[in-house]
């Protein structure tokens, strides 16, 4: 078998070296998308398109390369987000000779005069947006991203605005190394209804975070540090009960019910890393203030919605978890709609009443549709300060009931 050669075209072949392009040149079958071939109009090898299949075509290459010199083509460098695993993969490595080139982060950082050397890449190409969530929440200053036609730099634009990223800045770099290239600075509002280029990258420059009165994000927030209606909020320590019945893991989606001032849902971010959290509130006064505690403490993954549930839940994404913090009248209508939305496997439930019938409904419907269930009572006291000593201050009891489908 002769070895297959994978070229980087870089941005285009201006930037081959005199290696690669002997290489193209001795070429018997060239193998790469249609853009990469429309490169060589006058090449007499035989041209294979990559398609919608690029793993069933290149299963044809063993028995090309029996017996021809097969060369396949590759955009930036083969082995950056390419096709160069996926060849290395079928063939071996024994059997491949990787020729690299620069990518369009290179390119790109070249053109903004910019480092990369630390900066953060993603690639949303055939993925979702995941990749570029768990970025932004371990606090890069700028991303990278390569895009695909869903994941277009609109979409990003409008990602980035439900999660209160309204002073980002992008920038849209679109046909890098063509003599169309452009290079576009924009707020993610300015994003909204623009078209680009499909051959773009996009630049993200995360909004930058101010200071912070109550200090850094974390676990058992003092109820003084968020903005909040009265007492309308979840008590720190029912907080890191309900937390831990929920078991979050990264990559997990929480719906956060009732949320209140989204004392939950800030908390639930820290032991959610990649994941997302959507926080519903039908107080339009309260969402208000969800969104400024998220901007306050820079959360990334979390998504405001202002509606009533159950009716708007039918729109949500499928959740892994929820926190029902604000059922009231109606958790015997809300609970059925998201034990209807959780998949079975391992899915749970959590939320907290004080009142008798609150408990007594939520586990009825959690005992009729068949779901195992705890009831925990969370009797909290705390000190207070008489008479130059102190003396313990006792909360509301608060039951916790949390449900999950499966064995676990």
């Amino acid at each position: 078998m002769i070895p297959v050669q994978v070229v980087g075209l870089g941005m285009s072949p201006d930037d081959l070296t005199p290696r690669a392009l002997k290489v193209i040149r001795e070429a018997q079958v060239l193998v790469g998308g249609r853009r990469l071939l429309s490169y060589f109009p006058d090449h007499p090898a035989r041209k294979i398109p990559l398609g919608k299949d690029p793993e069933g075509t290149l299963g044809q290459l063993p028995a090309l390369a029996a017996d021809l010199r097969v060369v396949v083509l590759a955009s930036g460098d083969p082995n950056f987000y390419g096709v160069g695993p996926l060849v290395l993969k079928l063939l071996g490595p024994e059997q491949v000779v990787v020729h690299p080139n620069i990518t369009a982060v290179q390119a790109a950082c070249a053109r903004l005069k910019m480092a990369w050397q630390d900066a953060s890449v993603v690639s949303l190409h055939g993925r979702s947006f995941q990749p570029l969530a768990e970025s932004l929440s371990r606090g890069a200053d700028r991303v990278l991203v390569y895009t695909d036609p869903e994941h277009t730099p609109e979409a990003i634009a409008l990602w980035l605005l439900a999660r209160g990223q309204e002073e980002a800045r992008l920038c849209v770099l679109e046909n890098l190394g063509q003599a169309t290239e452009r290079l576009t600075w924009l707020s993610p509002r300015e994003a909204r209804g623009q078209e680009f280029s499909p051959l773009n990258l996009v630049v993200i420059l995360p909004a930058p975070q101010g200071p912070r009165q109550g200090g850094p994000l974390h676990l058992g927030l003092p109820e003084e540090a968020l903005a909040r209606q009265g007492g309308l909020i979840t008590k720190a320590e029912v907080r890191a009960v309900v937390l831990a019945k929920l078991a979050l893991a990264p990559g997990l989606t929480l719906w956060d019910l009732g949320a209140g001032c989204g004392s939950v849902s800030l908390e639930a971010s820290l032991l959610l890393p990649g994941g997302r959290i959507i926080a519903v509130e039908q107080d339009q006064d309260r969402a208000a203030q969800i969104r400024a505690n998220r901007a306050k403490f820079g959360v990334t993954n979390l998504e405001v919605v202002w509606g009533r549930a159950p009716a708007c839940l039918a729109d949500l994404p499928v959740p892994h978890r929820v926190f029902i913090g604000g059922g009231g009248r109606d958790l015997g209508v809300i609970l059925p709609a998201v034990l209807g939305r959780l998949e079975r496997g391992g899915e749970r439930v959590a939320l907290t009443a004080t009142l008798l019938d609150t408990l007594e409904t939520a586990r009825g419907v959690l005992a009729s549709a068949g779901w195992r269930m705890e009831v925990t009572l969370l009797q909290v006291s705390r000190s207070r300060p008489l008479a130059g000593g102190a003396y313990m201050q006792a909360q509301n009891p608060v039951w916790i009931v949390s449900g999950w489908a499966g064995e676990s």
